[in-house]
């Protein structure tokens, strides 16, 4: 493996060739059957993901702070050189995180069976007991600093997991280290993950895992006492990209970033160089040891040399316009805000409503962008299911869920216009609409399958289902029937007698 980049003292379009976004990399096949042809698919792939290695290792070190500001050099006073790193990249990401992955993904039944409401709250439970929500977060860092993250999935055998515990684990790899081949079929399905790891002499191990075999490859060669048939018939890593081009929310505007940096980098060497002005002597003559004492007490005398000259003692400065460069740092972080769909800052000027500064500040294009990256987390999400399904359906901890009895929810904001969602709520159920769709079209609370499980005994108790009306309305109808009938027997009978 080609060294990696530690100090990101050139700018990224210098690494990435400028060719932004992660590479795909597509098999020149369609399937994998053997291991020579898993060892030319590892050959051909390589290449690819070095390259897009380097750049998620220099993505990543700039989230950290590692920025190429740090490594300016200044030939003019170089003395006077203040390197000022403005993490924006920090905040993007962080931001990005917290829109996604702030709420744990929820999983909702799409039917009306019971049984199948109660296993998918037993998946969001073993969910949360293998720590999901941690390894989403994990995931989302690397997904924004560098386009794209993976999720590892495996079988925990029966002697190592505790009584009520799912017979799966879970983590968030190092997208440095593990990579996807995909097939040029149609859909492009994963064709081989590979993972890299080291040996006792550190060197590289190439695990190769196709749908019926796992290949253990080092210096070219078969380890055969680590590689193994895979018994699960499926790829175990899953790709879960930032957004179809694989782009990181860093690298839209690393350039802007970069900018930043340079304009307060500058403004603070001129602060200082304004400060630390050079002395002009005009038309005097003084030595070093005059000089020293004038910069030790704050004052000197001097005598003219030419008298029809008059002597002058001042600083060489030229003052930076502070108001011009600031207006040039909020103009440029301002647009680095739009290109990445995030809200902006403004404070409330008076007179606005709650619903006004949101869609003014850009709250709610930054949950549309949210959203229209949502069908590729869903997608991948899919992938992950599918996994686990069949792990938990093998080991006999769920019995007949499938990937089509799963709505995915990715949740966000939920006290945001508790007010409104909660009113909508209410006219919902009013207007007979379904209980669980109402709860999940709602957007009150994040796990909305347990929220419905839980509720459904007040639910029926406050709300009846249209078969019960009709059952009740035709009850009513006939005593109503019977009624009739009663009273018009009554009064004949009553005419009789009289």
């Amino acid at each position: 493996m080609e060294c990696l980049y530690h100090h990101n003292d050139k700018p990224f379009h210098k690494v990435c060739k400028g060719r932004y976004g992660r590479k795909m990399i597509i098999s020149r096949r369609e399937a994998i059957r053997n291991f020579k042809e898993a060892l030319e698919e590892l050959d051909h792939a390589l290449p690819i993901h070095n390259q897009n290695r380097r750049e998620i290792d220099y993505l990543y070190h700039y989230v950290s702070g590692d920025q190429p500001i740090l490594y300016r050099v200044k030939d003019v006073r170089p003395e006077i050189k203040n390197d000022i790193v403005e993490n924006h990249a920090w905040e993007f990401t962080r931001f990005s995180m917290a829109q996604n992955y702030g709420e744990p993904i929820q999983y909702t039944s799409v039917t009306e069976d019971e049984e199948k409401s109660k296993e998918i709250d037993q998946l969001n439970r073993f969910m949360k007991t293998r720590s999901k929500d941690y390894h989403d977060i994990v995931m989302g860092d690397w997904q924004s600093t560098c386009g794209t993250s993976y999720r590892e999935t495996w079988s925990c055998p029966r002697d190592e997991v505790d009584a009520g515990e799912p017979m799966f684990d879970l983590c968030a790899p190092d997208p440095r280290e593990n990579f996807i081949i995909y097939s040029p079929a149609h859909g492009n399905p994963s064709l081989m993950s590979v993972s890299i790891r080291k040996d006792e002499e550190g060197r590289n191990l190439y695990y190769c895992t196709t749908k019926s075999y796992v290949y253990c490859i080092r210096d070219g060669g078969m380890v055969p006492e680590k590689s193994s048939p895979n018994g699960h018939g499926r790829i175990l890593l899953v790709e879960f990209p930032n957004n179809p081009r694989r782009l990181s929310d860093v690298e839209i505007a690393i350039t802007m970033m970069d900018a930043i940096n340079r304009v307060q980098s500058n403004r603070v060497d001129g602060v200082e160089q304004f400060v630390q002005a050079f002395i002009k002597f005009v038309n005097c003559e003084i030595d070093e040891t005059t000089f020293l004492r004038m910069c030790k007490i704050g004052a000197l005398s001097v005598k003219t040399v030419n008298p029809s000259m008059p002597a002058d003692v001042g600083s060489v400065s030229s003052e930076l316009n502070q108001e011009q460069t600031q207006t040039l740092k909020d103009d440029l972080y301002k647009n680095m805000l739009i290109i990445a769909g995030m809200p902006g800052r403004e404070q409330n000027t008076g007179g606005d409503t709650g619903q006004a500064v949101y869609l003014r500040n850009g709250w709610d294009f930054a949950e549309q962008r949210a959203k229209i990256d949502e069908p590729v987390t869903k997608r991948s999400e899919r992938e992950f299911l599918k996994i686990v399904l069949n792990i938990l359906r093998t080991k006999q901890q769920l019995s007949s869920l499938t990937i089509a009895d799963i709505d995915i929810k990715i949740t966000r904001n939920k006290t945001d216009n508790m007010l409104v969602k909660a009113q909508a709520l209410i006219y919902l159920l009013e207007k007979g609409i379904h209980p669980k769709i109402a709860i999940q079209t709602c957007d009150l609370w994040g796990d909305p399958e347990k929220v419905y499980v839980q509720s459904k005994p007040y639910l029926d108790a406050l709300y009846k289902t249209a078969a019960e009306k009709q059952a009740e309305m035709e009850a009513e109808q006939k005593r109503n029937l019977e009624m009739d009938r009663a009273d018009r027997g009554g009064t004949a009978d009553g005419g009789n007698t009289v």
